[in-house]
């Protein structure tokens, strides 16, 4: 057995039950339900006025088989329309993503030896994209940017086929033309195409992640949003609720951006395969989901008033503020070597050493001290509470705008949970000193 062969079964033994009956189930009911769960969310906003209720009384007058099928049937292939929307959206993120100027960064060294690079033009992207789309839909008004509104659903039925086969190539390029050393099998099919099987796929020399990942999901989440706006202004004019919700959640992707290098470092890049489970949820999930509270807020014209919107915004931005902070006081200290100061004091800090999957040992420096002495991962807080400030303007009629919400909060206590085993593994006795000191994982005194 080989070391990429060990490290999938490391990581499948971390997240994921070892037993083949339920683990495949799992993954079939996860591929079945996503994409109708996408699909169903976009109905119910569009057509529904947003209310879950409806969609169960929907199901009952139609029937939940022969419902599905009024739903999906009109989309599921998508439309010439939808198709050509977003062969120019990828056509272009792919061109600004070769063309814009960037400095050479690098991603972490993989148990095989294998150093990703990366241009780091992420911010100057996101501001060119969002400026074209200004300056073609609304300034020389090449096309309607509520257009894509109108076919958000044959866009959603385009890029679920798309990703279902495009998971299929990385599946069997994976296994026959793997682009790292980083790459191989657990011997299940199933498992294989829904995790992945190369950890950093390139295509024409493209890096399969950081385009998917980065440059169509994220990018898409504020070209999406800014168009619902277009639509409801076209509507019913522009409401101060769309406006608060929209901003933030530029102003969460500009974060993004701006430290894209960072992103590189994260769980998604250095632990996730390209499988299912991040390409197709990056290229559908996010698009379907993300947005839901704009989307929803189309049909919704909620007037808050100067002060409500006011606090939203303050609030948000103290949670971005905390969550990128967070991360700077960690970087800057390991950049000093342990030498910085947080909140005017000397960081503390533990100095932990470990082993790498090839025997070699390294030190580390585990931060005990300003955000992170809070919690151990006290930054999820502050994305959450971004999240719910840019929720809250759709009110209290349904659930739907909430969901998002509901959903990141169990993704981060998720990955909160499989960051401790991977920490616990990889530095053994420091981690334990660490959870000494720093005892709950997202929430003090909660967990």
């Amino acid at each position: 057995m080989d070391k990429s062969q060990k490290r999938m079964d490391q990581n499948k033994k971390l997240y994921y039950t070892d037993h083949p009956i339920v683990r495949n189930l799992s993954v079939i009911i996860i591929i079945i339900l996503t994409p109708l769960t996408a699909i169903l969310f976009w109905y119910t906003n569009h057509y529904l006025n947003g209310s879950l209720t409806g969609l169960f009384q929907f199901f009952i007058d139609e029937g939940f088989f022969n419902g599905i099928y009024k739903i999906w049937a009109p989309v599921f292939w998508g439309s010439k329309t939808a198709w050509t929307i977003l062969s120019i959206y990828a056509a272009i993120e792919l061109l600004l993503m070769k063309i814009l100027p960037g400095k050479t960064v690098y991603g972490p060294k993989t148990p095989n030896g294998y150093i990703p690079v990366y241009k780091n033009n992420g911010f100057l992207a996101f501001i060119t994209t969002l400026l074209l789309f200004w300056l073609f839909g609304f300034q020389l008004k090449l096309f309607n940017p509520s257009i894509i509104y109108d076919h958000f659903g044959e866009i959603l039925g385009a890029l679920n086929i798309f990703s279902l086969l495009f998971c299929l190539l990385l599946y069997f390029k994976g296994l026959y033309r793997p682009s790292t050393p980083d790459s191989g099998t657990s011997g299940n099919p199933l498992f294989d195409y829904y995790w992945g099987t190369d950890l950093y796929p390139h295509i024409l020399g493209i890096n399969v992640k950081h385009f998917t990942n980065a440059r169509f999901g994220m990018m898409g989440w504020s070209i999406l949003i800014i168009a619902y706006a277009a639509k409801q202004h076209e509507l019913y004019g522009i409401s101060d609720s769309m406006i608060v919700s929209v901003v933030l959640q530029i102003i969460y992707c500009a974060i993004f951006f701006y430290y894209e290098s960072g992103y590189f470092k994260t769980m998604d890049i250095q632990e996730d395969r390209a499988g299912y489970y991040i390409v197709w949820g990056v290229m559908v999930w996010i698009p379907a989901v993300y947005t839901l509270t704009a989307h929803y807020l189309v049909q919704h014209p909620v007037q808050l008033g100067a002060g409500l919107s006011a606090i939203l915004i303050i609030v948000a931005l103290i949670g971005f503020y905390s969550k990128t902070n967070m991360n700077r006081q960690r970087f800057n200290v390991r950049a000093n070597n342990g030498d910085y100061r947080i909140w005017g004091h000397r960081a503390k800090i533990i100095n932990a050493e470990y082993t790498d999957k090839n025997g070699e040992k390294h030190s580390s420096i585990l931060l005990v001290d300003g955000w992170w002495g809070i919690s151990r991962h006290f930054h999820y807080v502050g994305e959450i509470l971004g999240a719910l400030c840019w929720s809250l303007p759709a009110l209290f009629t349904n659930f739907m705008p909430y969901f998002y919400v509901f959903y990141l909060t169990i993704l981060l206590f998720h990955r909160a949970k499989r960051d401790d085993v991977k920490c616990r593994l990889k530095y053994g006795k420091y981690w334990e000193e660490y959870c000494k000191a720093v005892p709950y994982k997202v929430i003090p005194g909660i967990y």
